[in-house]
């Protein structure tokens, strides 16, 4: 998977599509599609090109301006696309996905079928947010954070993240001159990275964000890679093993596997803080959680809604799918094992709280 921020395809000084950036990075899926990769491209832009085609010179902060924009400039960015990959002999389809669209279980499946079909006669997957529906996306997300989630969704090997930096540094390299660049990262909870620095106008992230989908794809079993988007031909030699070539985040050494990976894509509805022998249960014993366990209870989430699991320090180490309300886990919290739950709401249930 690799995903083209709109840093990568928008020239800032003349608010032009960089065609030359583009043309570039088909090139390279020509290249790895003919050493046998499937590849699918994550795009950001839509706004930007949209910005582009209308003459304006900055990103309106306007939630419905932003949309109209994005309707403008996406039919115009797939044409691009079109154009490129049809010149090097390739078909490409649009697919537009949400948060939403994968939270949803079906919807998820739905989806993977459609990649994997899409894959199989030998397309390109072009895939972007749907902008004009995705309210949140547009207030707060990234689409880092979708082509981490496409990524898990198709167990991809592989996710590059190009951007106008070569990698990732210890802190922003503009500021700081004694920035030290991170070119392997073994475990993306232990990083020690200033993420403050966001990125361009016409972009929605910056490296935070990157980090984010770095979580999310290390955890399904996706070594991920930050790289720079002027040397998209890069990415075949990083997957030929050539190192220092960009920041590469290996996958966790216990990957998640069929239900427990669609859970990376559903939004978190709450938090539950686990007491230190609930920690060694969940985590390191891979235990369901009960009440006993449970110390303090964030947010307000319904039964079956997704909550990330925290120790006291409020640092997660898991999500799951929570058997109960926020209401019903604060008045079970710390209850003792060996008083039936039913017993304890007055109806029957099950025991866990969250199961493993």
């Amino acid at each position: 998977v690799i995903k083209v921020g709109t840093s990568s395809l928008v020239r800032p000084e003349q608010q032009t599509l960089n065609l030359t950036n583009l043309a570039r990075i088909c090139e390279t899926v020509k290249l790895l599609k003919s050493e046998g990769h499937h590849v699918i491209v994550v795009t950001s832009g839509a706004v930007g090109v949209g910005c582009q085609r209308l003459g304006l010179t900055t990103k309106p902060s306007v939630l419905a301006k932003k949309q109209a924009l994005a309707a403008v400039g996406q039919v115009h960015l797939m044409k691009y696309y079109e154009d490129f990959l049809a010149a090097l002999g390739l078909t490409c389809a649009q697919v537009l996905l949400t948060l939403d669209n994968l939270a949803n279980r079906s919807q998820y499946l739905n989806a993977r079928n459609t990649f994997t079909e899409l894959l199989a006669y030998g397309v390109v997957p072009v895939v972007n947010e749907n902008d004009t529906v995705a309210v949140q996306e547009l207030r707060f997300g990234d689409n880092d954070t979708l082509s981490a989630q496409v990524a898990a969704l198709v167990q991809a090997d592989w996710l590059f993240l190009l951007t106008d930096v070569d990698c990732l540094y210890t802190a922003n390299p503009k500021d700081d001159p004694n920035a030290v660049p991170i070119y392997e990262v073994e475990d993306i909870s232990r990083l020690n990275a200033d993420t403050s620095t966001r990125g361009t106008q016409w972009g929605t992230g910056g490296m935070a964000t990157k980090l984010t989908a770095g979580r999310i794809a290390t955890a399904a079993g996706c070594t991920m890679v930050i790289c720079n988007s002027n040397a998209p031909e890069n990415i075949v030699r990083i997957v030929k093993g050539e190192p220092r070539l960009g920041s590469k985040f290996f996958p966790l050494p216990h990957c998640l596997k069929g239900r427990k990976r669609w859970i990376l894509s559903v939004p978190v509805r709450g938090q539950l803080w686990l007491d230190a022998g609930a920690v060694r249960a969940v985590r390191d014993k891979h235990k369901s959680l009960f009440a006993a366990g449970v110390a303090k209870v964030v947010g307000a989430f319904h039964s079956q809604d997704c909550v990330s699991l925290c120790d006291l320090s409020g640092v997660e180490l898991g999500r799951g799918l929570v058997n109960f309300s926020s209401e019903e886990v604060r008045a079970i919290a710390g209850s003792s094992r060996g008083k039936p739950m039913a017993d304890q709401l007055g109806f029957p249930t099950m025991d866990e709280v969250v199961h493993r």
